[in-house]
C-alpha cells in the first residue's frame, strides 16, 4: 500500500510538471527596421490612392490564346514544379521541428535465451548427489537462461525555457518564407509568359513590315536603276538606294531567328519544344492593347503583395526565434521518463500482465557548466543572422518601392511616346494620301509615292515596338506591385497568409500578417520596453 502511494505520488508530481506552462522565451521583441517603418505615404502619383486589383490582370488584354498560355504555365511550368517540391521538403522539415514538443512513445518486444558453463565460476558441480537411489538430483554443469519482455515507453521533454518551441515556430516561419518563394516563382513565370508572348507578336509584325518594306524597297532600286540608265540620276543616289535595300534585307533573317528563340523562349515556360509552340501559336495574335493607368494602392500594401518582401520577412521571423531557442540553451533541459510491460521466463510469462508487470518513472535534469564556447558561439551567430535577414529584408522593402516607382515612370513614358507615334503615322498616312493623288493625277512621281509608303511602313515599325514596350511596362507595374496573379485557384496549393494559423502556439501568430500595424512591433532602433 505504501509503494502505491508512493508511485501515485510520483505521477502527481510528474504530472504537474507536464501541465506547466511553457512561456518563458529569449527571443527578441518584434522590430521592423527604421527604414520600413519610415516608409512614404505614396508613390508620388495621384492614382497611388486608389485600390489595387491585381487579379489575373492580363485578362484586359482580351486575347484567349495569352489567357491559355499563363494559365499554362501555372500547371507545367518546370521551374513552378522545383518551388513546390522545395516548398513540401520545408513543410516536411517544419513538422519534424514541431515533433520535438510532444512526447514519444516507443513499443519493445524482446526475448533473449542465454546458455552458458558453470564451470570456472564457483557453481560448478552444483547439486548434492548424482541422481542415483540416494534421490539427490543430477550436479549442474551449464545455466540456461530465458526471457521474455514487452514494454511501452515514454519520453518528453520539458520546454520551460522555449527552446523546442523557438525552433518549431521558426521552423513554422521557414515554411511561409518558402510559401511566398513559391508565389514569387509563380508571378515571374507569368511574367515571362507574357513578355515572350508580347515579344512573338512584336517579331511578327516586325517580319512583316520588313517584309512589305523589302517590296517597296526592291521596286524603288528597280525605278532609280531605270533613271540612272537613262542619265537622270548621279550614281550616289543609286548607291544609297541599294545600301538601303541590302540593309533591310539584311535585318529580315535577324528578326526571323528573335522570332524563333522567343517561341523557344516560350516553349520552355511551357515544358515543351519549339516546334510544337510555332505550331500552335501558327495563327493571328491580337491582344489588346491596355492604356488605362494601373492602380497602384498604398506603399505599405507592398508588404503584403510583394511575396519576395512576405518572404523576407518570414526569415527575419525565423532568424529572430532561433535567437530564443540559441538562448536558451544556457539553462537547464529537464526530460521525464516512463515504461511500464511485463517480463517473464517464457512467452507465455511475457503476457502475464497481472503477476510480471514492471514500472519504470524517471526524470533526468542536464545543465550545462562548460562547452567550451559552444553556446555562446551558437548565440552569436544566430544574432548576427538575424541582424542578416533583418538588412535584407529592408533591402527588399527599399527595392519594391524603387521598382513600382520606375515602373510607374516607365509605363507613363512609354504611352507618351505610343502617343507621339500615333500622331507620327497620321502625318505619313497624310503624306501617302497626298503622293497617291498626285501620281493618280499625272502631276506627281511613282518614286515619291513609293518613299512615302517606305516611311509609313517605318513608322508602322516604330508603333509595334512602342505597342510591345507599353504593355511591357504595363506589366512591369504588376509585377513590381506583386499581388495575387493566379487565375485558377485550383493550380494554387497556397492558402493566403491571413489564413494560417500557428500550430505550435496561437498567439506566436498574432500580428504576423506582413503590413498589419495592430500589433505596433517597434522599430530596430526602439529600446525595448
Amino acid at each position: 500500500m505504501a509503494n502505491f502511494a508512493h508511485r501515485t505520488r510520483t505521477a502527481l508530481i510528474l504530472g504537474s510538471l507536464l501541465a506547466l506552462p511553457s512561456c518563458i522565451s529569449f527571443a527578441p521583441d518584434k522590430a521592423l527596421p527604421d527604414t520600413v517603418a519610415e516608409l512614404p505615404d505614396s508613390y508620388g502619383k495621384e492614382i497611388s490612392q486608389q485600390t489595387y486589383q491585381p487579379k489575373a490582370w492580363w485578362s484586359a488584354f482580351e486575347d484567349p490564346m495569352l489567357d491559355a498560355l499563363v494559365e499554362e504555365a501555372m500547371r507545367d511550368n518546370l521551374d513552378i514544379a522545383a518551388s513546390a517540391a522545395r516548398l513540401e521538403q520545408v513543410r516536411a522539415q517544419a513538422r519534424v521541428a514541431r515533433a520535438a514538443l510532444y512526447p514519444t512513445l516507443d513499443a519493445t518486444g524482446a526475448s533473449s535465451y542465454s546458455d552458458s558453463p558453470l564451470a570456472g565460476t564457483g557453481f560448478d558441480g552444483f547439486g548434492p548427489g548424482d541422481g542415483g537411489d540416494g534421490g539427490g538430483f543430477p550436479a549442474l554443469d551449464r545455466l540456461v537462461i530465458e526471457n521474455y519482455t514487452l514494454s511501452l515507453a515514454a519520453g518528453y521533454e520539458l520546454d520551460l525555457f522555449g527552446r523546442i518551441r523557438n525552433d518549431a515556430a521558426a521552423a513554422l516561419r521557414d515554411t511561409l518564407a518558402a510559401r511566398y518563394d513559391y508565389r514569387a516563382i509563380q508571378l515571374s513565370t507569368a511574367a515571362e509568359v507574357i513578355s515572350a508572348y508580347f515579344d512573338i507578336v512584336d517579331a511578327r509584325r516586325q517580319i512583316g513590315l520588313a517584309e512589305s518594306t523589302i517590296n517597296v524597297l526592291a521596286e524603288r532600286t528597280a525605278q532609280t536603276e531605270g533613271r540612272f540608265n537613262q542619265g537622270l540620276i548621279d550614281s550616289l543616289e543609286l548607291y544609297q538606294i541599294r545600301e538601303d535595300f541590302r540593309n533591310v534585307q539584311s535585318a529580315l533573317p535577324q528578326r526571323e531567328a528573335l522570332l524563333t528563340s522567343n517561341e523557344g523562349r516560350l516553349a520552355l515556360l511551357l515544358r515543351d519544344y519549339p516546334a510544337a509552340m510555332s505550331e500552335r501559336l501558327n495563327q493571328p495574335l491580337t491582344p489588346r492593347l491596355v492604356f488605362e493607368p494601373v492602380p497602384t494602392g498604398m506603399p505599405m500594401e507592398l508588404l503584403s503583395q510583394r511575396p519576395d518582401v512576405a518572404a523576407a520577412w518570414f526569415r527575419m521571423e525565423a532568424a529572430r526565434l532561433r535567437v530564443g531557442a540559441r538562448k536558451a540553451e544556457r539553462f537547464p533541459r529537464l526530460s521525464l521518463s516512463g515504461s511500464v510491460g511485463t517480463q517473464g521466463a517464457n512467452v507465455s510469462g511475457a503476457f502475464d500482465v497481472i503477476d510480471n508487470w514492471v514500472l519504470s518513472l524517471g526524470a533526468n535534469l542536464t545543465a550545462p557548466i562548460f562547452q567550451g564556447g559552444r553556446i555562446r558561439a551558437n548565440i552569436e551567430a544566430a544574432e548576427a543572422s538575424y541582424a542578416e535577414a533583418t538588412a535584407n529584408y529592408a533591402q527588399s522593402v527599399l527595392s519594391a518601392f524603387r521598382e513600382v516607382v520606375a515602373a510607374l515612370n516607365s509605363y507613363e513614358k512609354n504611352r507618351e511616346r505610343y502617343t507621339l507615334i500615333v500622331s507620327q503615322r497620321a502625318e505619313a498616312e497624310a503624306s501617302l494620301a497626298v503622293q497617291q493623288r498626285r501620281f493618280s493625277a499625272g502631276i506627281g512621281n511613282y518614286i515619291s509615292y513609293l518613299d512615302a509608303l517606305r516611311g509609313l511602313y517605318q513608322v508602322d515599325t516604330s508603333l509595334s515596338t512602342a505597342a510591345r514596350d507599353v504593355a511591357i511596362a504595363r506589366l512591369d507595374v504588376h509585377r513590381a506591385l506583386g499581388g495575387d496573379w493566379v487565375m485558377d485557384s485550383e493550380v494554387e496549393p497556397v492558402p493566403l497568409i491571413e489564413t494560417e494559423k500557428d500550430p505550435v502556439r496561437d498567439d506566436v501568430a498574432d500580428g504576423d500578417v506582413i503590413g498589419d500595424h495592430e500589433a505596433k512591433p517597434k522599430r530596430s532602433g526602439d529600446k525595448t520596453q
